[in-house]
């Protein structure tokens, strides 16, 4: 298969970065197919550049554009030399770019709230690196969103002057959420929202799921294509679905819209935790073993190494943070899902509905209010979404959104 299989609903962005990888391809083999030699034909010829910003709406598959177009500059495949386009996805170069193991490409993601100076500098030091064996110097940055303000002006110096053979391929929800010197210098390509019919093939086609349970999964997240995966594949994640979607049912007094809230929390907090027994555990007693401590002796470290002990501590409760912070706004998606579903049956909207599993519920709400209504309840959760993005205490702005959702 192609490099390509895996972007859904997205032939206008694959044929672009096809363009591009057939241009790159050409750049590299008139320098002379040498793996550390200049490109000497400018870029602004061709329909590669060296920075590329993949913007669009989460689920889209924004990462997986990036990385397939990571793996199609690395094409080696002996097609090319007979016209074929970059990005066979059986080559050495495209399969070992998709799986992560090739030397020349550097996928960055943070389970982290940013990504700070620190390792954005270090980012920086790779891309100044000839290619060690590939093609191209690849650095996909999967979260550019979340570079802080010190972070994006470490990346500017760098996407202003590239090294001749590195890539920069930088993701982010929207052009907003890139700083205006750094989205003026990458070449933007703007992904949409996946059909949910397109979605729920390649549920079925690559990952095994039964065709009625991936297409439910798809309608039920409308495209976004991780989360209808997670939906169709994790018994306990279409649990907290369907809690979630219980709670417009449950905010009639005071006393149920405080319990509502604290359960949402709880709820987020479990799941941080899961992440954390699933994760912190293994990479402590690693980070133990490599320091010098026997592994599983609970031992005493060696001296001098307590600080990096420490600050492995201190990322895993950052992480938890982010996780909780994740989980909750995934709830607050689906509320948000809920009441659009109840405003499409008040208006006689023929949108397909999202959540068909629970239309008992959605028309019961819908037949108790008036379309304004349902709007301040939407408006309620983004104001929730934006207190949290402040760093509201969590429980605070939940609370605040259900006694909203009551009181309409």
């Amino acid at each position: 298969m192609a490099v390509w299989d895996d972007l859904v609903g997205q032939d206008r962005v694959a044929a672009q970065l096809s363009a591009a990888a057939r241009d790159a391809d050409a750049l590299v083999t008139a320098a002379g197919e040498t793996a550390a030699g200049p490109v000497e034909e400018p870029m602004a010829s061709s329909k590669m550049t060296h920075a590329w910003l993949f913007t669009g709406p989460p689920g889209s598959g924004r990462a997986t554009a990036a990385r397939a177009f990571a793996a199609a500059l690395q094409c080696v495949s002996p097609d090319r030399a007979l016209g074929g386009a970059p990005g066979c996805g059986f080559c050495d170069g495209c399969h070992t770019a998709l799986v992560g193991t090739h030397a020349d490409v550097e996928v960055v993601r943070t389970d982290m709230l940013t990504i700070g100076v620190k390792e954005t500098r270090e980012l920086v030091r790779r891309a100044q690196l000839s290619p060690a064996g590939g093609r191209w110097q690849v650095i996909v940055l999967e979260d550019a969103d979340r570079l802080t303000e010190g972070a994006g002006n470490v990346l500017l110096k760098a996407v202003e002057e590239p090294a001749p053979r590195t890539v920069w391929l930088l993701c982010a929800p929207s052009l907003e959420d890139v700083l205006p010197t750094i989205r003026s210098r990458c070449r933007l390509l703007t992904l949409r929202t996946p059909p949910v019919d397109a979605v729920a093939d390649i549920l079925v086609r690559r990952d095994g799921i039964d065709p009625e349970l991936a297409a439910s999964a798809a309608r039920a997240t409308q495209g976004h294509i991780g989360r209808a995966r997670r939906l169709a594949t994790d018994e306990r994640a279409r649990a907290r679905r369907a809690a979630v979607l219980k709670l417009p049912l449950r905010v009639d007094d005071v006393g149920g819209c405080l319990k509502a809230a604290q359960e949402l929390i709880d709820a987020a907090a479990e799941d941080a935790k899961q992440v954390a027994e699933e994760i912190d555990a293994k990479e402590t007693e690693e980070l133990r073993a490599a320091l010098g401590a026997a592994a599983g002796t609970g031992g005493r470290l060696p001296r001098g190494t307590a600080g990096a002990m420490k600050e492995l501590q201190d990322r895993q409760k950052r992480r938890a943070t982010r996780t909780q912070r994740d989980s909750l706004d995934l709830a607050l998606t689906d509320l948000t899902a809920f009441y659009r579903d109840v405003l499409a049956l008040q208006l006689g909207s023929q949108v397909a509905l999202a959540n068909t599993d629970v239309r008992d519920g959605l028309e019961r709400i819908a037949s108790g209010s008036k379309p304004a209504r349902t709007l301040r309840r939407i408006e309620a959760i983004t104001a929730c979404r934006q207190a949290l993005d402040s760093n509201v205490a969590p429980l605070l702005a939940v609370e605040a959104m259900t006694m909203a959702l009551r009181a309409g």
